[in-house]
């Protein structure tokens, strides 16, 4: 297995999984056109943030998407993580470690403050294996307030 920065070659993959996630997780699905420009946007910009993917024989088994926040109280970074998806035949073998493993190392390299995470909050599995993984409740709680009107957002 190899974890590495996602590339634009990896955008179709990445939205596919994406779309795959918000159906397992929320029920929710998403319009593929809005998920894969929006996917391929991130590597327009690197202020959108980025992916890294775990691969197997060229094939992407895992990924997560890194955005960033200032904080001006802290005068650093603070890295979130999103969109957080291993595929069904690949779950507990790893690749997931191996993911926040790179992330981590990445954050120690550049400096970052802090590594933050939301999951959806029914996602009991998810938050039960993130706990597992050394990742606390907050003191925060997230809010949110749709501005344009999405069908797809929040």
């Amino acid at each position: 297995m190899i974890i590495r920065k996602a590339t634009i070659q990896d955008a179709k993959i990445i939205a596919e999984n994406n779309i795959s996630l918000a159906f397992e997780t929320e029920n929710r699905k998403m319009d593929k056109s809005t998920v894969q420009n929006g996917v391929k946007a991130v590597f327009s910009d690197r202020q959108n943030g980025f992916y890294l993917v775990a691969e197997n024989e060229n094939n992407i088994i895992g990924q997560l998407f890194i955005t960033q926040e200032w904080s001006d109280w802290r005068n650093a970074v603070i890295w979130w993580m999103h969109r957080i998806y291993v595929k069904k035949p690949w779950r507990k073998k790893g690749v997931l470690t191996s993911l926040l493993l790179k992330m981590k190392q990445m954050a120690i390299e550049e400096e970052v403050y802090a590594l933050r995470l939301y999951a959806f909050n029914k996602n009991e599995k998810a938050i039960a294996i993130y706990k597992k993984l050394g990742f606390t409740n907050t003191s925060f709680i997230i809010l949110g307030k749709k501005i344009v009107n999405y069908d797809n957002c929040i």
